[in-house]
């Protein structure tokens, strides 16, 4: 029987850029203390078959470097790594300081493919094959100024988790020795706390007298206070407690030090810079509201619930060079925060794949905070939380970031404009929506008679 359907028009898909084939491929079966190395080239006579090289190689410095040497001088035009735990980075940077071209894959694009042998010599040739067909697609890997600026900036995350634990443990300790004083301070981080505490640890035992090194508003609580330090206080939490607030002070120092590195380590980088209304430009320039164009860092800050902090948290993780992601959605998949395939023409809604923890995270806290305001982010959390939830709400703020940082890092003259909370209500059709609650009313036995508003 002949289809009376419209036939659809024949599709051309160009081959893209990972799916070259390369004649002289290697493929590197890393591992902690050393690697299976497979080197295929071409055949050496006319008629041939192309020749496999497997090699074991020490994971060293002079072992690698003297590798780079030797695939140079055979021409090879790829080297593929897996991603195995952090063993690949020596391989990566000397392969790619020495001038060797090197991809980083995911281990899991390997697998995926039938066939993967089970042994290191036969994986690094199987590696070696998949890359001369172009089957596997490369990971990002930031370039040397960037990684640098990443190393500070997860140190300071880090840092700040772990002072995060040491209040957690204070506060253990209080409730341990009968003290409630987290009950009436809103966070055992304010001075009024912390000076409280310190006084115990000093020795000092009378409510009374801990309750008056209240401060601001803490002051109107001090009844409170007194009944909450009242406890079971002894000699060895007072030395507990001078413990964790040393720790604590220890950690606020290597903070404000790793605050000072990474805005350094930033401004050494000329992408990152911006230009004066004078048209300078280096380290510093671009600050100003009437900057011609503005530093990244300031321009991403403009984002609603994005603080400075966060701005070069995100830099450190997807770097400035947005050629790397040839779309918003790229950059949206690579941070994990867009559904993973799981069949052909199925998405997985209820699966984000796993992505750069780190940018995934900064983009959700930037969410978080955006969520609060009245702009359209915030509108755009309301009224998805509303439908679907609010972790997919935040989920979905989340990837509108990105795409918005994506934009402002790909233009560095773009600044960020706020489309207002309203801006959904400017656009909705009003005559369609009317019609769609005159079609509820009358699906419910109403008649409706509909008049403008004096």
């Amino acid at each position: 029987m002949a289809s009376t359907g419209r036939r659809r028009a024949a599709l051309v898909v160009e081959d893209e850029a990972h799916e070259r084939r390369y004649e002289r491929a290697c493929g590197i079966d890393v591992g902690k203390a050393s690697g299976v190395v497979c080197t295929r080239l071409p055949p050496a006579r006319e008629g041939g078959r192309r020749a496999s090289r497997v090699e074991e190689v020490e994971a060293t410095v002079p072992a690698v470097t003297e590798l780079a040497g030797r695939l140079l001088a055979a021409g090879v035009e790829m080297v593929t790594l897996e991603s195995t735990s952090d063993y690949w980075r020596i391989w990566f940077y000397l392969l790619e300081d020495a001038g060797v071209p090197v991809q980083l894959v995911n281990s899991a694009q390997a697998r995926r493919v039938t066939g993967r042998p089970k042994t290191d010599a036969l994986d690094a040739q199987w590696l070696a094959r998949l890359t001369e067909m172009g089957l596997l697609r490369p990971s990002f890997v930031p370039p040397a100024e960037i990684r640098a600026l990443r190393d500070y900036t997860r140190a300071r995350l880090h840092a700040v988790q772990d002072r995060t634990r040491e209040y957690q443990r204070l506060e253990k300790l209080l409730e341990g020795a009968l003290i409630k004083l987290s009950s009436v301070a809103s966070r055992l981080t304010t001075l009024s706390a912390l000076d409280m505490i310190a006084a115990l640890a000093a020795g000092e035992r009378d409510p009374r007298k801990l309750a008056g090194l209240a401060r601001g508003k803490m002051k109107a609580k001090t009844q409170e206070l007194e009944r909450a330090l009242t406890g079971m206080f002894g000699d060895h939490h007072g030395e507990l407690a001078r413990y964790h607030l040393d720790h604590i002070t220890f950690l606020d120092r290597k903070i404000a030090q790793l605050d000072d590195s990474i805005e350094a380590c930033l401004d050494a980088i000329p992408a990152s810079w911006g230009t004066d209304a004078d048209g300078a430009t280096g380290p510093g320039a671009g600050t100003g509201d009437d900057a011609a164009v503005q530093d990244a860092a300031s321009r991403l800050a403009e984002i609603p619930g994005m603080s400075k902090e966060l701005a070069r948290n995100i830099i450190a993780e997807i770097g400035l060079d947005m050629t790397r992601f040839p779309t918003p959605g790229h950059l949206v998949s690579w941070a994990g925060l867009a559904p993973e395939t799981a069949q052909s023409g199925t998405r997985a809604r209820t699966r984000k794949g796993h992505g750069d923890g780190y940018a995934r995270n900064a983009a959700t806290q930037a969410a978080s905070g955006a969520a609060k305001t009245k702009t359209f982010l915030g509108e755009r959390y309301h009224r998805i939380s509303r439908r679907r939830g609010k972790a997919r709400a935040l989920v979905a703020v989340a990837r509108s970031i990105l795409t918005i940082i994506w934009h402002l890092l790909a233009d560095p003259t773009a600044r960020f404009t706020d489309l207002g909370w309203d801006h959904h209500a400017r656009k909705t059709d009003k005559d369609k929506k009317l019609r769609s609650h005159i079609a509820q009313i009358q699906a419910l036995g109403y008649q409706v008679t509909i008049t403008l508003a004096d």
